[in-house]
């Protein structure tokens, strides 16, 4: 994998209050990045000054080698982003609008209008004015605006605000088109785990302004260990069986659940036969972006007011 935004040890402090702490992570080209956090953790500031919105108080991001404090003009040059809502001129045609973005990057030519415009599923809208767009429509068409002068890096605040499921999936398979065939890092920001889940090659964590972690996604939902659920019969009997051999069992609608490796479900098995228990099926029980996003953040404390 090939860095191209890199944050080292960056800090945010506004009237004398941290509001991000230190932190550092890499995004690599070709990737998904999924940033998460509870409201209030610190996502959209990290994003602004990843675009140059906002001021850096200590640290340092560099994007494609080129860093935002010294070198902002070089660094945003290989960015499009869309930080929170989209902005257009309302009284104008969307395609208008892309045709004035465009003035501002030399070489966008109209055929690489009309290619973003096909790209986001707007061909049929285009030149009606934005003041008559819906909310997803104009998400839509701020990411045509972002695609224009093909950057290295695409960031993105709550990109399906707005969509209904089909365009939520239309512009998931997208980002994830974008990443793997025109090897661009898209950042994006998001509530709806469900869709970063499928989304995502990695996410990065941010609770209370501190990094919390940076994982493979699936490594993130699934960890060490997984919870196997046994339809068993005695089910107080297999309960403290495995409850005595310290493991952690809760009740379920079939029987039990149990927090093992997967190579400690023999072991498991055997005590419960020995014990005389009847066991009629054994699954794991998947865990979802949600569960694990939901169990980090609650261990790590309530979120900054």
């Amino acid at each position: 994998m090939e860095p191209i935004v890199e944050l080292k040890s960056v800090t945010k402090v506004i009237r004398g209050r941290t509001i991000i702490d230190d932190i550092s992570f890499v995004v690599n080209k070709g990737e998904v990045f999924g940033f998460l956090g509870p409201n209030g953790a610190g996502k959209t500031t990290t994003i602004r000054m990843m675009v140059g919105l906002m001021g850096i108080t200590s640290g340092d991001i560099t994007i494609a080698g080129a860093s935002i404090k010294k070198h902002f003009t070089e660094a945003v040059g290989h960015v499009g982003a869309i930080v929170e809502n989209p902005e257009m001129y309302k009284f104008m045609s969307g395609y208008d609008n892309l045709v004035h973005f465009s003035r501002m990057t030399n070489g966008v030519e109209k055929e690489k209008i009309n290619e973003v415009v096909e790209l986001v599923g707007l061909t049929e809208r285009i030149h009606d004015k934005v003041k008559t767009y819906s909310l997803g429509m104009r998400q839509r068409l701020g990411l045509a605006q972002c695609l224009l002068h093909d950057p290295e890096v695409l960031i993105l605040d709550e990109p399906t605000n707005g969509l209904d499921p089909a365009g939520i999936r239309e512009i998931r398979d997208y980002l994830r088109l974008l990443a793997r065939e025109k090897n661009m890092a898209v950042i994006v920001s998001s509530h709806l785990l469900s869709e970063m889940e499928m989304m995502c090659d990695r996410i990065g964590i941010i609770q209370n302004g501190r990094l919390v972690d940076v994982q493979l996604v699936e490594e993130f939902i699934h960890g060490a260990d997984s919870v196997y659920e046994f339809e068993v019969v005695p089910s107080d009997t297999a309960t403290s069986v495995l409850q005595n051999q310290g493991r952690r069992v809760t009740t379920s609608r079939k029987g039990i659940t149990v927090q093992l490796k997967r190579e400690e479900v023999p072991a498991a098995v055997k005590e419960l036969i020995a014990a005389d228990v009847q066991i009629f099926g054994i699954r794991e029980a998947t865990k979802t972006l949600e569960d694990r996003f939901l169990e980090v953040t609650s261990e790590k404390g309530d979120v900054r007011s």
